[in-house]
């Protein structure tokens, strides 16, 4: 019997993408066979980094893996999830505040999408102070942001 590639989507604005989304993409291929790095397109907000830019970052990242596949999608997470054949949601959680805000969603998202699994993953804790809002604020002060970035990619060479 042939096995059934197990596909999870990592969803996100990833504007930009740090280190903190970068290990929970090495533990949910621990976990999976393919991760899907989701970027969402919300027409309405403008982002700090264009959707195109933050799809080259993270294919840059990620381009001698063939599990780790990028794509941009528009709507619910659940359908394009559905759509692409996954089984799970992946989401991070580096703190209290988080994991609320996750545990909703998810009961939700099993409400709507009783197919999919919501998965969640505490953000290890070296990295666990990263967020795209703190990398961000750091350029626009014109700070420094390598070290929350994953290794080898220059944020400058997006904006």
């Amino acid at each position: 019997m042939q096995h059934k590639e197990r596909k999870i989507v990592f969803a996100g604005s990833f504007d930009p993408f740090t280190r903190g989304h970068e290990a929970l993409v090495e533990e949910a291929l621990r976990l999976f066979d393919r991760v899907v790095v989701a970027i969402g397109d919300n027409i309405q907000k403008r982002g700090f980094l264009s959707v195109e830019s933050r799809k080259r970052l993270i294919e840059e990242l990620y381009r001698d893996n063939e599990r780790v596949q990028v794509e941009v999608y528009r709507g619910l997470t659940g359908d394009f999830a559905t759509e692409i054949g996954a089984v799970a949601l992946l989401r991070g959680v580096r703190n209290t505040v988080d994991f609320e805000y996750e545990k909703t969603m998810a009961a939700a998202n099993r409400r709507l999408y009783p197919h999919l699994t919501t998965l969640l993953l505490f953000t290890p804790a070296e990295v666990a102070d990263i967020s795209s809002s703190t990398v961000r604020e750091l350029v626009a002060f014109g700070r420094e942001v390598g070290e929350f970035m994953p290794k080898g990619i220059d944020l400058k060479k997006y904006l």
